[in-house]
């Protein structure tokens, strides 16, 4: 038996972040987690692929070194285990500081799997075996997260059909992969294996174009850079049905008749709430219509004292929206539900080689909702550190407020765009306006430099870019 003021089921980005805050507010916390801590983002997703993606980086430079004057007798190769090998180096460092942190805080760590049997009442099955804790708590906050989807038409086997949870331990390149749903995850992984080597990579998207959640101007932009790196995109495709051969290959039969013969098939479709087994219905918790916990403004669900955080409760699912989210329940239980969840500004990033660093409204968006806008736009190639680091591909794209002049949405494409998006973010958070942007005087030479032309360009005043005919 453990009593506690709160319990959280999940030790993902959400969970362990609500931890270690409560901890801080002088709250005794138990965490509950049947995986390991930092969930999907840290063991399974964002830090594992984001290893896979500087590995790459670091090879296709390499490959180009040439064209930096430097000559490497003998040229490179891809050792995947050395990979796999750093990649596990990078996780087990960052769980082994989680855990430590929760040490420090006096948080209580208790793997296994929890489900409600009352509202205050959490039974744990344990990860090795052993008898069943119970957890008895003022507060609960449910963090469980999400897996990749999966469908019947796409069963997977995880060595033929996979999912993203198996792509980040591949034991060797695949030559042929073919993968479903050029999303951000399909993007990212179609740039890992092209970039590591594999010699036919090919893209199956249902809709009209790939990264479909992007401003359609980086989508284009972000296909014609795939195109370049002899990435096979199909798009307003179906893919009816799968077969494993007798030889070990996989054949994707494509509405229309066209068939792909690949040696794997990456399943890339999306995400599945992880609400399974938690017996909500003992706790008084209500499921949405999509069945994601539902939540009220403070993250309340409907059982009073239970909140919900992250891509359980299925809205921006974003492992820094989940830990901003983890931070206001917190508040919330501690202080009584004094501080609402702000989506307004929610900066996002595509780890596609280049990346893509996102904010605030797209222009069809805009549109949309009947606003008035200005855009602003600025070529990555024209910023000398660009040229330097031989980084061209990319640009900038601000949509304004005609009326006031104020940054609705800045959306990026280039090297390290993830990063400094957040000059975008914080500038929308402040309310700032165009004008102000580019006005602030930025360091020379950076890429950041792109922002305050593209604002300036708003109002056709960018000193780099070419006068309108």
């Amino acid at each position: 038996m453990a009593d506690t003021k709160i319990a959280i089921i999940g030790a993902g980005p959400g969970g362990y972040v609500a931890a270690i805050r409560a901890a801080q507010l002088g709250a005794k916390v138990t965490v509950i987690e049947d995986v390991e801590v930092g969930g999907t983002c840290l063991n399974r997703g964002c830090i594992p692929t984001k290893t896979l993606v500087a590995t790459t980086e670091v090879y296709e430079k390499i490959k180009e070194a040439a064209s930096f004057g430097i000559e490497l007798e003998g040229g490179a190769r891809v050792n995947v285990p050395k990979v796999m090998e750093r990649q596990g180096k990078v996780i087990g460092t960052l769980v082994k500081g989680i855990r430590g942190l929760f040490k420090m805080h006096g948080i209580e760590l208790i793997e296994g799997r929890g489900a409600f049997v009352d509202n205050r009442t959490i039974e744990v099955t344990p990860k090795g075996g052993g008898d069943k804790v119970t957890v008895k708590a003022d507060k609960v906050i449910i963090a469980t997260g999400s897996r990749p989807a999966e469908i019947p038409t796409f069963p997977f086997d995880h060595e033929k059909i996979i999912s993203s949870d198996d792509a980040i331990c591949f034991k060797e390149v695949p030559r042929r992969i073919l993968i479903v749903g050029a999303g951000v995850i399909g993007c990212e992984f179609a740039c890992i294996f092209k970039g590591m080597g594999a010699e036919e990579v090919t893209m199956v998207e249902l809709l009209p174009r790939c990264l479909t959640t992007e401003d359609a101007d980086i989508s284009e932009l972000m296909a014609k850079e795939l195109k370049k790196k002899k990435i096979k995109l199909i798009t307003n495709s179906k893919i009816e049905k799968v077969a494993v051969n007798a030889d070990g290959t996989v054949t994707s039969f494509i509405e229309g008749g066209t068939e792909i013969v690949s040696d794997q098939v990456l399943v890339s479709i999306g995400r599945a709430l992880n609400t399974q087994g938690l017996n909500l219905d003992k706790a008084g918790v209500n499921l949405g219509k999509r069945g994601e916990i539902a939540v009220n403004e403070y993250l309340e669900t409907s059982a009073p004292g239970i909140y919900g955080i992250g891509d359980v409760i299925g809205g921006i699912l974003l492992a820094h929206v989940a830990s901003a989210e983890g931070l206001v329940a917190v508040e919330n239980i501690m202080h009584g539900n004094v501080r609402k969840m702000d989506y307004r500004v929610v900066p996002a990033g595509v780890f596609t080689i280049p990346e893509i660093g996102s904010v605030g409204l797209r222009e069809h968006e805009a549109h949309a909702k009947g606003i008035k806008i200005k855009v602003g736009k600025f070529q990555m190639r024209g910023l000398g550190k660009a040229q330097a680091m031989n980084e061209l591909a990319g640009m900038v794209k601000v949509i304004a407020d005609a009326d006031t002049d104020k940054v609705l949405g800045v959306h990026i494409m280039g090297a390290h765009s993830t990063d400094f998006i957040h000059e975008a973010a914080i500038a929308m958070a402040l309310g700032a306006t165009t004008k102000q942007v580019a006005e602030t005087i930025h360091s020379h030479p950076t890429l950041a430099e792109s922002v305050m032309e593209a604002m300036e360009d708003v109002h056709g005043m960018a000193v780099h870019v070419p006068p309108q005919k």
